[in-house]
């Protein structure tokens, strides 16, 4: 087998370099919350594919729904033929879904896809064209999940001009300097000076940012959108994708509000890592547009289909919203107890819903001055001891923690003695 200094070689010279690839190791097995690359060396995976391990690599359960539906169908086009997976997730996305009132799914196949969707039944159920996002935002690479994106670079740099009317509200983190009322104030100014409500189509806001930082839209906030929304005409999404799932000890983030969206997007932890996505919505809203109007060759595909079907279950049977909650508290505890730390690095702004938890590597304490080249080193470090670890935020200098939510207790403790032993070492 070859080594990951040859695969990163022949990658260098046969895959475009616009895709980029964090660490240099090329994975050859997983399980749960481990891998092992091509070299046969264990990591402790605290990255879960950006969130799309919640229920573990290869869960025996999900694995067991590929291997069956594959060995009968593995695709058709659900707008030629229909299959009855399709049918029985929309039925349980709908039963789970925080929405008002009878609720109807449609399935695709990314995340941005499922954003670009969601922007089209909004514009077709309201018949305006305006969208509303935030900074610090990430809704994909697609044109109108670039647009809707709060961060240049890399997303959106080189790219061109952007589809149209898509304006911004500042994101309420009150440690980067904008709270819920400034917000709300820029609302108001937004259709004071650009744009009149009644031409918005939606509002799109991401419960828990993921890329943006991990950061929390305060419930009170949220609350107020919804208000503004009905007050309008406006249809409120809420995008999911990195958040849902049982991330934050929900199904779905924005639950701990109490607010129900017009719109979800979900995908990643959708499928136990299988390409699928969706978009659940109110039923009148989603039976808007005119048949024909969306689909895809590969959304919906059966496969993916069944292995949503079985994460479903294991989140059910195995207690997994409990369970983000746990590992959440021992996240953040063991998080809080390195940052009083004066052998390691300032920490800073330990923050997160459930298990869904980031930390700010900063250059003093008590302060947010962002220190992004010892982040950096902070991510070889800890690769060369056997965890794998991202980054995330505006500045370069939060890490974030997406370890699968099934992580058995020995392995969780050891990925956390390793993130220890690797912030001492770049201290």
């Amino acid at each position: 087998m070859p080594t990951n200094a040859e695969l990163w070689e022949r990658r260098a010279k046969a895959v475009g370099r616009g895709v980029n690839t964090a660490h240099p190791v090329f994975a050859a097995r997983a399980e749960n919350a481990e891998l092992w690359d091509v070299e046969g060396k264990r990591y402790i995976d605290f990255v879960g594919g950006i969130g799309t391990q919640n229920t573990g690599h290869r869960h025996p359960k999900v694995m067991k729904a590929i291997a069956s539906q594959a060995a009968n169908v593995l695709h058709t086009a659900y707008q030629v033929n229909a299959y009855e997976s399709y049918i029985a997730l929309a039925e349980k996305l709908n039963a789970l879904a925080p929405i008002e009132g009878p609720a109807k799914t449609l399935l695709f196949t990314t995340g941005a896809e499922a954003v670009e969707n969601a922007v089209k039944i909004a514009r077709y159920a309201t018949r305006r064209s305006a969208v509303i996002s935030f900074t610090g935002a990430f809704h994909g690479r697609t044109f109108m999940g670039m647009a809707l994106t709060g961060k240049v670079v890399p997303y959106k740099a080189g790219f061109g001009s952007m589809p149209g009317e898509v304006y911004r509200l500042p994101f309420p983190v009150e440690s980067h300097g904008a709270t819920g009322a400034d917000a709300l104030e820029a609302l108001d100014w937004i259709f004071k000076t650009d744009i009149e409500p009644a031409r918005v189509a939606a509002i799109i806001i991401e419960p828990v940012q993921g890329e943006g930082g991990f950061y929390v839209a305060p419930f009170d906030f949220l609350k107020r959108l919804r208000a503004i929304c009905d007050q309008h005409g406006i249809m409120l999404i809420a995008d999911e994708i990195q958040s849902g799932f049982a991330r934050t000890g929900k199904f779905f983030a924005i639950e701990h509000s109490g607010v129900k969206p017009d719109l979800i997007t979900t995908a990643k932890s959708l499928a136990g890592g299988m390409p699928l996505s969706g978009v659940v919505g109110r039923a009148a809203v989603m039976d808007a547009p005119e048949p024909g109007g969306l689909g895809g060759t590969y959304s919906g595909n059966p496969v993916a289909c069944s292995a949503a079907l079985a994460v479903i279950d294991v989140i059910k049977e195995e207690r997994i919203l409990d369970k983000s909650i746990e590992l959440g508290d021992k996240l953040k505890k063991r998080l809080k107890e390195m940052s009083m730390r004066n052998d390691l690095p300032p920490m800073d702004d330990i923050r997160g819903l459930g298990a869904m938890v980031a930390f700010d590597i900063v250059k003093s304490r008590g302060r947010q001055d962002p220190d992004p080249d010892r982040t950096k080193k902070l991510m070889g470090e800890a690769l060369s001891r056997g965890l794998i670890l991202l980054t995330c935020g505006l500045y370069g200098n939060g890490v974030r923690i997406l370890v699968p939510i099934t992580v058995e207790p020995r392995v969780l403790d050891e990925g956390l003695n390793l993130l220890e032993d690797s912030l001492k070492a770049v201290a």
